[in-house]
């Protein structure tokens, strides 16, 4: 989980440094807090919902480091011009929804199994803004 922060920084400062910023890199941060409100509601409802300690505990991780990330990412945004959107994503809330109604290990699994899912797409997403805001590798 911290690796996923940290790339998140540093391709959240290379964005910042690039002098001429278009209009898709605002898209891009504007989507990369409502993933970190997304991650900080979701840690909430596992810090309180989860059966297993160690799910508690990645819960508590998301919250910290998202919240971290989420203060940088707002810097950035409000650099650019971009209000810091105050939402979740879409699918966050869906899968909110659906935790919501699960207990013991069917939440812990549930919510185990979405996590890597999502970050392996925010990863992906994260690369592939990098790649275009930096040129060709």
């Amino acid at each position: 989980m911290r690796n996923s922060t940290i790339l998140a920084t540093i391709l959240i400062a290379g964005i910042a440094a690039v002098p001429s910023i278009a209009k898709d890199s605002k898209d891009f941060i504007n989507d990369a807090i409502m993933g970190d409100n997304s991650e900080i509601m979701l840690g909430k409802l596992a810090e309180r919902a989860a059966s297993s300690v160690d799910v508690k505990q990645f819960g508590h991780t998301l919250v910290a480091d998202h919240t971290l990330a989420k203060r940088q990412a707002s810097a950035v945004a409000r650099k650019l011009g971009v209000t810091p959107p105050t939402r979740a994503m879409v699918a966050a809330d869906t899968e909110y929804a659906k935790l919501q109604v699960l207990t013991g290990s069917s939440f812990d699994t549930e919510f185990a199994y979405y996590m890597v899912k999502d970050h392996q797409s925010d990863i992906d997403e994260f690369e592939a803004q990098a790649k275009d805001d930096n040129g060709p590798a």
